[in-house]
């Protein structure tokens, strides 16, 4: 019943935060019901001034719905697949130079800038914090977010190179983040760091889970065109991906990039001998109302994050800094190979502005330092991972398109 009723308070939200969106605010639809679900929890916060409402109740029971588990264990591969599957391997491979920069070298080298500039800041601030914990921001805020990515630019009339490069780059850097996020909090349990652990958790989780995405994506392809019947076609996409998302997590194998890699081959590898025209419309479809589904679902949750924060006046100058700082070391990840290799990468200064006021951050970020042990340094990180996601998707996401017009 517990979860029964959390489901059903979630899609009601969905759909009147949908409908008031649509009908009043006529906001981008992910930007729409995250600024009304702020909104509310902004209300639900200051409402124990003027009314009796059992706040500490409703905090626990969000802990209690554990939103970290739900995003990363639950939507994180229904919705990479969803977003693979509707993306055109072609126009990534016309961006294959930029993408594999700004994937790999650009979150690792992100992660290096932001820990030791927000290192600094919380020694300014006489906030006690290791470094392996500004570590650990630094590679959980990095990575663009595919999801925001995907549920906001993509609908933004951006220019269609600049369009590719963050949305391929936003579909393979959350697994090298993810990757990197997990060597260092093996780091902070361990109380050791060796670089030769951290390149035997590379190879497995990154490169495990490009080639098993590949074995699991040429499988359903044949199980797909044994038949055709679209019902069953259908099902047969959500068992890869529920199965095979949980077994290749359990076994540390990066899911998110197995599922990435799936997604791209049904979508793209053979789909006329796969699926006939009929199969593929409701393939497609199926997955495109799923991903508006849970998109809403997800973007109410990281919205609620704001009701269990603990927020001290440091801490929120902390998070307003963070914010500056991210942009920061967007702008050098993106310019300095633009500024180097310009022959390599190949874009024009507006494609390089866009990419990067387009590097969005969203529930994944929030998921990953919602993971994180209690203690007084996930409560600085989780009120500056919040700050950086809020400005985020309202501000960038609601101006990238004008920018774009600019440009």
């Amino acid at each position: 019943m517990g979860i029964y009723f959390t489901l059903t308070i979630l899609i009601c939200l969905s759909a009147g935060f949908a409908y008031m969106n649509q009908r009043f605010l006529k906001l981008p639809f992910v930007i729409g019901l995250f600024v009304l679900s702020t909104i509310l929890s902004f209300l639900v916060i200051s409402s124990k001034l003027w009314l009796h409402i059992p706040i500490q109740k409703i905090k626990t029971d969000i802990e209690l719905i554990k939103i970290d588990k739900i995003i990363l264990n639950i939507l994180l591969g229904f919705l990479l697949f969803a977003g693979a599957l509707h993306t055109n391997w072609n126009n990534l491979k016309q961006q294959k130079r930029p993408i594999a920069i700004f994937a790999l070298g650009g979150v690792l080298l992100s992660t290096i800038i932001i820990a030791s500039l927000f290192y600094g800041l919380v020694q300014l601030c006489h906030l006690e914090i290791s470094f392996v914990y500004c570590l650990i921001f630094g590679a959980l805020i990095s990575p663009t977010d595919p999801i925001a990515v995907l549920g906001i630019l993509t609908k933004a009339n951006v220019p269609k190179r600049a369009e590719y490069t963050i949305v391929g780059e936003s579909l393979f850097n959350d697994g090298i983040g993810v990757v990197v996020f997990i060597a260092l909090l093996d780091t902070l349990n361990t109380g050791s760091f060796s670089f030769s652990h951290f390149g035997f958790l590379f190879l497995q989780e990154a490169v495990g889970g490009i080639i098993m995405g590949l074995a699991l994506g040429y499988c359903l392809y044949l199980l797909l065109k044994s038949v055709d019947h679209y019902e069953t076609e259908v099902l047969l996409t959500i068992a890869f991906v529920m199965a095979g998302y949980g077994m290749f997590n359990y076994i540390h194998i990066s899911g998110a990039l197995a599922m990435v890699v799936m997604g791209l081959m049904v979508g793209n590898f053979r789909k006329n001998l796969a699926m006939s025209s009929s199969s593929q419309e409701y393939v497609h479809k199926f997955w495109e109302l799923l991903d508006v589904i849970l998109n809403a679902v997800l973007f109410i949750l990281i919205a609620f994050v704001i009701i269990v924060i603990d927020f001290k006046t440091k801490y929120i100058i902390v998070g307003l800094i963070s914010v500056l700082i991210v942009l920061l070391s967007r702008i050098i990840i993106v310019s300095l190979p633009h500024l180097l290799f310009p022959k390599l990468l190949k874009l024009s200064n507006q494609e390089a502005k866009i990419i990067i006021w387009g590097g969005l951050r969203g529930g994944l970020s929030l998921a990953l330092v919602l993971s994180l042990p209690n203690s007084e340094a996930k409560n600085i990180l989780l009120v500056a991972t919040y700050f950086c996601v809020l400005f985020s998707i309202i501000i960038q996401g609601l101006t990238i398109e004008k920018m774009a017009k600019r440009a």
